[in-house]
């Protein structure tokens, strides 16, 4: 059967880097154990191989249809979609009241990993659900939490996040959507439009849940204006229309097997939504979810990454082609292109990128559930503080590298890959996605730079170098990796202090390169995950391990991403620390 991810590195990745197996430490946790953990990884292998895999072309090539107002997508997906469902993977999360698991995040999220990694349209849509229904049971009333989360936990009803605008895309202050109070408590009429929602309608699921984001009406201006409503597709007590129409579906790059709807809402002015918790804190309530979202996303990225690295591993390994390039005898047999020195550079680097940016996300999933159930308020404070800095870093980063990592996958395969007879092709279209999804890359970097480092007087940024010291003290840790780290690591905190100094000349100029100071910090950071991963093996190695290649592959991976990605830093640091500001002085017309 195709390998799409490796087992045992997710295993690497939990159990030796991350220690996920203590989270049973904590009380919400306390009745999981390893075992358990790896029955969940092993019932989502099993939904991958048996359910989602065989759909992965289908659903690609029979991309999602609007007919006669409804969208119609691939039949396969209903049983899916009950199946995860029935299983309770929706709300494995949420307590036993609540008739969840109270499953780690941490293991939910690496679950996601494999469902994606085997087909991502497929693997949207229930966990879409889980963001809803998550975002009903954490702000709505009693009575909203009875009405609408046991459907949608069962499958049978489908959640959505409903922001964007034709005009407030990125800009939510923009936002025009408008509720109308009525006689009832808690009900409004809601009249506007919604573009690029995510299984904003299909015919898979009984009913389509929106979590909306509106302006009540008279409500203030920009976002402090803003209030969060669950508005149906249908009227939960007739099932008849909600008067929330599909006024078209977008075609997409890639990703084509979940639907993303443009939605007329009120258009007859009968379309009702319930209030969630207070009114006007609507934002604040959604970026519950959408904080979420981004580990997530950057989780797809790296999914996609990865089956594109496995899928031209395997072909790296079987094509012959040419002779190593001191051979120049044409009766000897050609080797697989696997023996080529650029050829396994383009493998280590999709290595050095998917396992590197996996550490760093499982990292930031096991520091979630710490948050989540932290009872001590200062140690929360801090290690909250550190999880919204490395968001947009966990986010971006490997959005962006994942792009370019599956490139490489289609590189390798050379003309077959620009074909459809594999699959890499496909990969690199749905890996585009992930730089946009949940806030583009521009504004994770304006978050990082004029948000996440100046928040408490820069304790996240401290607190992450306290971090980063940590792993440098490590025992295993190789002098020449550690030394090679440390000099891009001063370089960071230089860069950073005088980018810092710049707020002065005035916010324009501060945040000119906010993408740049990003994109350095993600480097960084995954160099930092590489230090870890590399000491651990190291260990294994010097206690006489038989996983040999496994540890020497980390090893040599590491070694690979300090001499090729980390020394990237030099140059960022230059631009970041230069007084030329092209981007500033360039005027419209000279385009």
């Amino acid at each position: 059967m195709t390998q799409f991810y490796s087992k045992r590195d997710l295993k690497f990745q939990l159990f030796e880097l991350i220690k996920a197996d203590e989270l049973n430490q904590i009380e919400y946790f306390q009745d999981h154990n390893r075992e358990t953990f790896e029955m969940i990884l092993e019932a989502a292998d099993q939904i991958a191989q048996k359910s989602l895999r065989p759909l992965l072309t289908e659903m690609d090539r029979n991309e999602p249809q609007l007919e006669d107002g409804k969208i119609k997508i691939h039949p396969g997906m209903k049983s899916i979609i009950q199946q995860f469902g029935r299983d309770g993977w929706i709300n494995a999360t949420f307590s036993y009241e609540e008739g969840g698991q109270q499953l780690p995040w941490t293991i939910h999220i690496a679950a996601g990993f494999i469902l994606q990694a085997a087909n991502y349209s497929a693997s949207v849509f229930p966990f879409l659900t889980t963001g809803a229904a998550n975002l009903i049971r954490s702000f709505g009333s009693q009575e909203l939490i009875e009405k609408f989360t046991p459907n949608l936990y069962s499958g049978l009803w489908q959640g959505t996040m409903a922001l964007t605008e034709p005009d407030a895309g990125s800009s939510l202050s923009d936002l025009s959507t408008t509720a109308f109070p009525t006689d009832e408590a808690g009900v409004y009429k809601i009249k506007g439009q919604k573009i690029y929602i995510s299984c904003g309608d299909h015919d898979a699921c009984e009913n389509i849940i929106h979590l909306m984001l509106a302006r009540i009406d008279g409500a203030p201006a920009r976002t402090k204006g803003i209030s969060l409503f669950v508005v149906p597709q249908k009227r939960i007590d007739t099932q008849e229309s909600n008067d929330v129409l599909t006024q078209g579906i977008y075609h997409k790059m890639g990703y084509k097997g979940a639907p993303i709807a443009h939605l007329m809402i009120g258009s007859e002015d009968q379309c009702e939504g319930y209030l969630v918790g207070e009114a006007n804190l609507g934002l604040k309530y959604m970026f519950q979810m959408m904080n979420e979202a981004r580990l997530g996303v950057g989780m797809n990225g790296v999914a996609i990454a990865t089956a594109a690295y496995y899928s031209s591993l395997a072909y790296a390994k079987e094509r012959p082609q040419g002779r190593r390039i001191n051979n120049k005898d044409l009766n000897q047999p050609q080797v697989p292109i696997i023996e080529h020195a650029d050829v396994k550079r383009m493998l280590l680097f999709q290595k050095s990128v998917t396992e590197g940016s996996l550490g760093l996300l499982l990292y930031c999933s096991k520091l979630a559930d710490e948050v989540q159930r932290e009872p001590n308020s200062e140690k929360k404070k801090a290690k909250e503080a550190l999880l919204d800095l490395l968001t947009p870093i966990a986010k971006s980063y490997p959005s962006e590298m994942g792009v370019h990592s599956t490139s490489a996958a289609v590189q390798i395969l050379g003309g077959a890959g620009y074909t459809t007879d594999f699959p890499v092709e496909q990969y690199y279209r749905e890996a585009r996605i992930h730089p946009i999804h949940e806030g583009t890359t521009g504004i994770h970097g304006l978050d990082l730079l004029g948000r996440k480092v100046l928040m408490s007087e820069g304790l996240a940024w401290k607190l992450l170098h306290q971090e980063i010291l940590k792993s440098l003290n490590q025992s295993s840790l190789d002098p020449n990796l550690k030394s090679r780290f440390e000099k891009y690591h001063r370089i960071v905190l230089e860069t950073a202090e005088k980018v810092l100094a710049r707020s002065k000349k005035g916010l324009e100029y501060y945040l000119a390169d906010a993408t740049l100071f990003l994109e350095m910090c993600g480097i960084l950071c995954v160099a930092w995950k590489w230090l870890d991963q590399s000491n651990i093996a190291q260990s294994q190695l010097n206690g006489g391990s038989p996983e040999k290649a496994f540890y020497k592959g980390k090893i040599m991976a590491s070694e690979y991403f300090m001499e090729y990605e980390l020394t990237k830093i030099e140059s960022l640091a230059a631009r970041l620390q230069s007084e030329s500001y092209p981007t500033l002085e360039m005027k419209n017309d000279w385009f």
